[in-house]
């Protein structure tokens, strides 16, 4: 009996390392980042985020759900809504990114885009595509689409057609629930449905070179109070300032990594 009570507990304190592929959690021995919290600003509770972007001093943001999807320019320090493109209620908005003095918005099921003047908000193009539209980044040079899967897919921004698509993986597999994208310092930083992890990819091996732990976050008290899950990521190169929030969240952070 005493064999194996003992047994027992060695299985459950064991200390061998778990391996993660599909649920997009660190696995093996690639680098593993926390975040010390800079600044924390107001964020509309009733935002759906989408999709998050900086550019020019403010937030560019992408909100979801029929009937409240929209398209709306924040400014930073208030959360104050300053412009907004309200879609069609047929539309379920996601991911959006700033490319020169374009934003570009994909929606979830639709398997339409939009292309709208970044100043004015006007809507120049709608597009397709064939697969569902997660999150959106760029790299100075193509559109990095996400579609949930372990996929990532590479528009010109002038035809707004596929060019090329990348398979993503760790040392454990396919890394799936790829959500919303940011291009950072060269590489691409994903947050993984439904977690709160960010995967930071090399965009062009598709290989994960590291993790970002974003878990506690939140304060106990807001995480109980009908948030939905880590997403939205946006980097300002100018200042090196990385924000983060996610849907339905009261706030958006600013944030530094740190090496575990």
């Amino acid at each position: 009996m005493i064999r194996i009570l003992v047994f027992l507990l060695t299985l459950i304190f064991s200390t061998s390392p778990t391996v993660y592929a599909e649920s997009g959690k660190p696995s093996g021995s690639l680098p593993v980042y926390g975040y010390r919290i800079v600044q924390v600003y107001p964020h509309d509770r009733g935002a759906y985020t989408q999709g998050l972007a900086f550019a020019g001093g403010y937030l560019y943001e992408g909100t979801g759900r029929e009937g409240h999807s929209s398209l709306r320019r924040v400014e930073v320090k208030t959360g104050r809504v300053l412009q907004e493109y309200k879609l069609e209620d047929r539309y379920f908005g996601e991911g959006i990114t700033v490319f020169r003095d374009l934003v570009i918005q994909l929606t979830w099921r639709n398997r339409a885009g939009f292309v709208y003047d970044r100043a004015v908000f006007r809507r120049l193009r709608t597009f397709s595509y064939d697969h569902e539209g997660w999150g959106i980044t760029h790299d100075g040079r193509r559109l990095i689409v996400s579609d949930g899967s372990a996929a990532l897919h590479f528009l010109d921004p002038r035809t707004l057609r596929e060019v090329g698509i990348l398979q993503v993986r760790d040392e454990g597999g396919s890394v799936t629930g790829l959500n919303e994208l940011e291009y950072v310092r060269g590489t691409i930083y994903a947050n993984v449905w439904p977690t709160d992890r960010i995967a930071m990819i090399n965009p062009q091996t598709g290989i994960v070179t590291g993790w970002v732990d974003m878990t506690g976050l939140l304060t106990a008290f807001d995480a109980r109070s009908g948030v939905d899950v880590l997403n939205g990521i946006a980097y300002d190169p100018a200042g090196d300032r990385l924000f983060v929030t996610g849907k339905l969240w009261p706030h958006l952070y600013e944030i530094k990594l740190l090496k575990k």
